[in-house]
């Protein structure tokens, strides 16, 4: 139970930017097929229409850690609400093909940006008890924004004319609230003290999220400052952060290597591939939305009660089962009913009680004060980046070798996964931010 208000405003409103970049998203799945049709778009035109918003993501998620640190985390995430807002309003009324790419686009850099500014303000302003859970409503609402998008094309799709703009536009109504809320969050106190030297706002917001602790806290986050200042010439790319530079790059890709993005955007592809009707396979399909959903939700309840570390044991060896299972399937045509549906339902749970909930809270963690904005900016980028790659690969891999080896070397990934969380890494949970520097052991200067 948080029960600070303040801190849960706070980190309910910043993770609206999840819930955006989750409907920004999937909203396009429900206006694709009508763009190529409008537009009279080839195979490659129709390719790029529905990949631009992802490359604008890679792009955001690669330079979004600039502003955040030269702005502020606050005014940045300002500008991010702006550029979902200008996105959904520009794509829905876009007079020609390229127009509405460059709104996509813009929209994408939003997501790649919010990936890294909203879970880094949410982590510097959280007390550690409760620094999991309140991150994880990051990723909580980029599962739930995708559900509502589904949902809300699928309302406008049956009862509007021009019904793709309309599924588009409506991304302005929740980007508006994000602008005008995000005006009433205080500014990260760690920025104020290590970026700007500014005491007086960061204690006036320390006493606010940490009324007993607010003096004690900023002295440790002035303390932690003095050391950054020793290593202000020392580069992000050095043996001082290479630890959690190697976290970040590995928990980024293991996190893709999962196979995650291709089952989700191939759902019914895959269904398809085991002999299912395509009825069928959309059902399945929102099946795997729901569990996503659910299992996220769950995983907010114990990730701050069995840690971030055990989340991941868990998910690891329920990821190499249920990848192997279906991997078992295709291999033996056992495709009888539903179970590769159902196994795949069980790999949805388990990678949203995992990895899902984890990676975004991990990576906010585990990086100074100074650094904290680069570092998820790696992480951020190298998990975009897979996702690009995996989601590209995937049906050359499954029309080439075929489901059963594709899967095996997904559930491979899971094994260099577990033996990944066993040997290297470290538990976060309860510690603050200050205290993880020390206890990752960062190379002296």
């Amino acid at each position: 139970m948080i029960k600070n208000g303040h801190i849960l405003f706070w980190s309910i409103t910043v993770a609206l930017g999840g819930f955006l970049f989750g409907f920004d998203t999937a909203v396009i799945s429900g206006a694709e097929q009508t763009i190529q049709t409008v537009w009279q778009l080839s195979s490659v035109q129709h390719g790029l229409t529905v990949s631009i918003a992802l490359i604008g993501t890679v792009i955001g998620a690669l330079f979004g850690g600039i502003p955040s640190d030269a702005l502020g985390r606050k005014k940045t995430l300002f500008w991010i609400a702006v550029l979902y807002l200008v996105s959904a309003l520009g794509s829905a009324l876009a007079t020609d093909w390229y127009l509405f790419l460059f709104f996509r686009f813009i929209g994408g850099l939003g997501v790649g940006a919010s990936s890294v500014a909203a879970p880094m303000y949410i982590s510097e302003i959280s007390p550690p008890k409760s620094r999991g859970r309140l991150v994880a409503l990051f990723q909580f609402n980029v599962v739930f924004g995708i559900l509502i998008a589904y949902f809300s094309n699928y309302l406008i799709g049956t009862i509007m004319q021009q019904s793709w703009r309309w599924m588009l536009g409506v991304e302005a109504i929740p980007a508006l609230i994000f602008l005008i809320l995000v005006l009433f969050v205080p500014e990260s106190p760690r920025w104020l003290i290590t970026k700007k030297g500014n005491l007086a706002d960061a204690l006036k917001t320390l006493k606010i999220s940490n009324p007993e602790g607010a003096v004690a806290e900023m002295k440790s986050i002035q303390n932690s400052a003095e050391i950054d200042r020793a290593a202000t010439k020392v580069p992000f790319f050095s043996s001082r952060y290479s630890f959690p530079i190697t976290l970040a790059i590995l928990f980024a890709m293991f996190n893709q290597l999962s196979g995650i993005n291709a089952i989700i955007y191939y759902a019914p592809r895959i269904f398809v591939m085991t002999g299912l009707g395509t009825e069928a396979s959309l059902l399945s399909t929102a099946g795997i939305g729901i569990t996503n959903f659910a299992a996220t939700l769950l995983a907010m309840n114990f990730i701050d009660r069995v840690g971030r570390r055990k989340l991941m044991l868990i998910g690891s060896v329920g990821l190499i089962i249920t990848l192997g299972m279906v991997s078992y399937s295709f291999f033996t045509e056992s495709f009888g009913g539903m179970w590769v549906p159902i196994y795949l339902f069980l790999y949805i749970a388990f990678f949203a009680f995992s990895q899902g909930a984890v990676i975004w809270v991990f990576i906010s963690e585990i990086f100074p004060n100074r650094v904290r904005a680069y570092g998820q900016c790696l992480g951020s980028f190298t998990h975009w980046l897979m996702a690009a790659v995996i989601a590209f690969v995937f049906p050359i891999i499954t029309d080439a070798l075929g489901g059963g080896i594709t899967f095996l070397l997904f559930s491979g990934m899971m094994v260099l996964q577990l033996i990944f969380v066993i040997k290297m890494m470290p538990e976060t949970n309860g510690k603050s931010l200050e205290e993880m520097e020390t206890s990752l052991h960062y190379e002296k200067v």
